[in-house]
């Protein structure tokens, strides 16, 4: 009886451990993607944006998703990877208000998802 009960503590602590680490990789993966996004923000604001910062941050993206696939659902990464290629694309253009739109929305993005996965009462009910 007492072993079952050690078990089933530790079996909760390791699996409360997880969550907990789980949860502070995917903040920090968003936190650096912001960052990244943020200078992108800038650049564009200053129209000084070319092609090669956005395919920089969409290289970024593509290696930190790579990982994120194991903890985050596919549509999330894919709604990230749509609005990413669309600002590249805009930046390539050279059509800077519509680029700045779109990254925009990115960070926007970067900052609800994590949110939305975190240990929080409303998101486990």
């Amino acid at each position: 009886m007492v072993k079952s009960v050690i078990y089933t503590l530790t079996a909760i602590a390791l699996c409360i451990g997880l969550f907990v680490g789980v949860e502070i990789y995917v903040h920090k993966q968003f936190d650096e993607f912001e960052n990244a996004l943020e200078t992108l923000y800038r650049k564009i604001e200053n129209e000084e944006a070319n092609r090669e910062d956005g395919y920089a941050v969409r290289e970024m993206w593509a290696d930190k998703k790579e990982k994120l696939h194991i903890f985050l659902p596919h549509n999330d990464i894919s709604y990230v990877d749509y609005w990413l290629n669309e600002a590249c694309g805009l930046i390539y253009e050279g059509n800077y208000s519509l680029a700045l739109c779109k990254i925009e929305v990115l960070r926007d993005i970067a900052k609800n998802i994590p949110d939305a996965y975190t240990l929080r009462l409303e998101n486990i009910f």
